[in-house]
């Protein structure tokens, strides 16, 4: 390509980028991640939003990984060289997280929820009881960096990465824990031992947070009596139980009229009972 095709306005296409499940409309299915975008979308930030949930779309970002406190992507822009994009994002430190973890290991259900893969709805309060709020609340909470000459930021590129990463959330929740510092492997292994009164990886466990709202209610709940691993799968099915009376196929039949002529008389019953058989 000559230089002009690059240096312009017009975007550099490229193959095999990550492309956005979502070809129209909102971006995000679950509740956490749309809970993230509307923080962002909340920035007022206009146009950039459309522009970077279009390059979303069309596969402009070529690679984008999550580690604690840091978010970083690579966008193709209308530059010959892709964009460093990066968003950083406090990491809580061990007693916060102690914290956390006492109080999800409380609640049956929350914890239930975990263990299944999914973040229980009630886990902004535990974060906040604990006093941390788990998503950005505001734009100074994000430290935000792309190598593009936008002086703007976020930028399209930046917004690209958020709504990219909104859907990374939808198919792996906990990679919004790994965002503020926890792997799923600890989190888990945590609340397994919390559950179980083993030791727990790290420092002493902190006194449980004072718990609020719908986190309070659900702590309060009476614990049932189940395996929590497996109380999100579905029950094993059941076995067709034996019929308690046996009766002959042509039942229905032999309890009908003879059909008029018209419609066959005899010859028709002869037939349907053939049929049943």
């Amino acid at each position: 390509m000559t230089a002009p095709e690059y240096w312009g306005s017009r975007t550099v296409k490229v193959e095999g980028g990550l492309r956005a499940r979502s070809a129209r409309g909102d971006i995000g299915q679950s509740w956490w991640s749309k809970r993230f975008l509307g923080v962002l979308e909340s920035f007022a930030l206009g146009t950039r939003l459309t522009r970077g949930r279009n390059y979303a779309r069309a596969g402009q970002v070529l690679s984008l990984t999550v580690e604690p406190g840091t978010v970083a992507a690579v966008v193709q822009g209308s530059r010959p060289t892709p964009y460093q994009v990066s968003i950083a994002l406090e990491v809580f430190d061990d007693d916060v997280w102690q914290r956390v973890e006492t109080a999800l290991a409380a609640e049956a259900l929350g914890a239930a929820k975990l263990l299944a893969g999914e973040l229980p709805p009630h886990v902004e309060d535990v974060f906040a009881a604990a006093e941390v709020p788990l998503f950005p609340a505001r734009v100074r909470d994000l430290a935000m960096r792309c190598s593009c000459p936008d002086a703007a930021v976020p930028c399209k590129h930046l917004a690209a990465a958020f709504y990219l990463l909104a859907e990374r959330f939808d198919a792996d929740p906990f990679q919004i824990l790994l965002w503020r510092g926890r792997t799923r492997d600890a989190l888990l292994a945590n609340l397994r031992a919390l559950r179980t009164g083993a030791a727990v990886s790290g420092p002493a466990v902190a006194e449980a947070p004072v718990l609020t709202g719908t986190a309070r209610v659900l702590a309060d709940m009476e614990e049932p009596d189940v395996e929590l691993e497996r109380f999100w799968y579905p029950p094993v099915p059941l076995a067709d139980p034996e019929p308690a009376a046996v009766t002959g196929r042509d039942l229905l039949l032999r309890q009908l009229p003879t059909p008029p002529p018209p419609l066959g008389g005899k010859d028709l019953l002869n037939a349907l009972r053939g049929w049943y058989r």
